[in-house]
C-alpha cells in the first residue's frame, strides 16, 4: 500500500508570495481530507516574520474539519512552537534539518549539527506527549549552493535524526535535480537499521523527474511519499526549485503500475479549484 503525505497546505503555500486568506486555507484543508488521504500537513508554526504565509497556523487548525481517518501533522521549529501546535491538538509534529550545511544556514541560520542540538527538546517534548515526529532532511541529493550532496552525509544526518528520537524520516529532493540511479545510490547506502517503512521521499519535478524517480523508489522498498495537490509549492530558500510533485501524478503513476494508493482524484481536482484562484492561477 503506497502511503501519500499531501503537504500543499504546508510546503506548498509557504513559499507563495500572495497571502491566502484563512478561510480559503481551510476550505482546501477541508477537500483535501475528503481525499482520503492518511495525512495532510496543515501549516508550520514559525514565527509570521519568517513565513507570514502560515501566521494563521492556529485559527487555521481551530476550524477544519477532522476526519477521524486523517493524520493532521504541522512543522515545527523550536519549543514554543511545539507548544502552539499541541494547543492546537496537532496530530503530528515535523522538524527540519538539511544534508547541506550551507542551505540550512540560508533557511534557518544555523549548521546541519546546531540546527540538531536545537529541536532535540522538541522531539523529546512530543514523544513524551504521545505525538509521533517526523524529521525532514532537506537538499539530500543535490544543493543550490554545494551541488551534489554524498549519500554518506544524508545518512549521518539521517542516523543523527533517528538518535534525537525522531520516529519518521521524509528526504527531500528540493531542488527537484536527484536522478532514479541517484536515488538508487542513496537508498543503497541507507544501513539495515533505517527501516524502509520509516523513509519518506519527498521529490520536487523541477526536472520532470520526479515520478521516475518515486517509482524507482517503490521498486526498493520504500512506500511513503510527499506530494501537493496540483504541483503547488518549491523552496523559498532553494533558487529555481519549482513545484512539489504534484499528488494526482503520483496516484496515476503507483496505479499505472499496479500498486494500490488511496487517494480520490475527483475530490483532489475540487481542492485544486478552491486554491488555485487565491493563488492567481488556473486549477487545470
Amino acid at each position: 500500500m503506497i502511503r501519500i503525505v499531501e503537504v500543499g497546505p504546508r510546503d506548498g503555500l509557504q513559499s507563495e508570495s500572495v497571502s491566502v486568506p484563512t478561510a480559503v486555507k481551510v476550505a482546501y484543508v477541508d477537500a483535501l481530507s475528503a481525499a482520503r488521504l492518511p495525512e495532510i500537513e496543515v501549516s508550520a508554526f514559525v514565527s509570521p516574520r519568517w513565513i507570514p504565509q502560515l501566521a494563521d497556523a492556529e485559527e487555521v487548525f481551530r476550524q477544519i474539519r477532522r476526519d477521524p481517518g486523517v493524520v493532521y501533522s504541522a512543522l515545527v521549529p523550536n519549543e514554543r512552537g511545539l507548544e502552539r501546535a499541541m494547543a492546537a491538538h496537532v496530530g503530528k509534529v515535523a522538524v527540519f534539518t538539511a544534508a547541506s550545511d550551507t542551505f540550512n544556514r540560508k533557511n534557518i541560520n544555523a549548521s546541519i549539527d546546531e540546527s540538531i542540538l536545537r529541536f532535540r527538546p522538541v522531539v523529546t517534548s512530543a514523544r513524551a506527549a504521545g505525538l509521533p515526529v517526523r524529521g525532514y532532511v532537506s537538499t539530500a541529493f543535490w544543493c543550490p549552493y554545494e551541488g551534489r550532496i554524498r549519500p554518506a552525509q544524508v545518512v549521518r544526518v539521517c542516523r543523527q535524526l533517528l538518535d534525537v528520537g525522531v520516529e519518521e524520516l521524509s528526504i527531500g529532493d528540493t531542488i527537484g535535480k536527484a536522478s532514479p540511479e541517484e536515488v538508487r545510490e542513496l537508498l543503497d547506502a541507507l544501513p539495515a537499521e533505517v527501516a524502509r517503512d520509516r523513509v519518506a521521499l519527498h521529490f520536487h519535478d523541477t526536472y520532470h523527474r520526479a515520478v521516475p524517480n518515486a517509482l524507482t523508489a517503490r521498486t526498493m522498498g520504500i512506500s511513503t511519499f510527499d506530494a501537493s495537490a496540483g504541483g503547488i509549492g518549491g523552496c523559498p530558500y532553494a533558487p529555481g526549485a519549482t513545484g512539489n510533485v504534484a499528488t494526482e501524478a503520483l496516484i496515476d503513476a503507483f496505479r499505472s503500475a499496479g500498486a494500490d494508493v488511496a487517494g480520490d482524484l475527483a475530490a483532489l481536482a475540487a481542492a485544486r479549484r478552491i486554491i488555485a484562484p487565491a493563488l492567481g492561477r488556473t486549477a487545470d
